[in-house]
């Protein structure tokens, strides 16, 4: 696993309406595979892609939220 750790304007899943913009900052914390990553938005931790045809991640704080449980079995705190 590779860390990256980055802060940048990502597309967060749970603000995708229209009268608002969907763009927020998180924080790329590591590479979990080979277009997967952990990101932190706003304390939880989640999954995220990259797109390079936008160079924008894209942060799922929906469906892919990681529960705490998991990443202090996995050691990835």
């Amino acid at each position: 696993m590779e860390a990256i750790i980055e802060k940048c304007e990502c597309f967060v899943h749970s603000l995708n309406r229209e009268s608002q913009g969907n763009l927020a900052e998180a924080t790329i914390i590591r590479r979990v595979g080979d277009n997967s990553y952990l990101a932190d938005y706003n304390g939880v931790k989640c999954t995220a892609i990259f797109n390079p045809f936008t160079g924008r991640y894209y942060v799922d704080d929906i469906y892919g939220v990681i529960p705490d449980s998991m990443l202090r079995e996995h050691g990835s705190r």
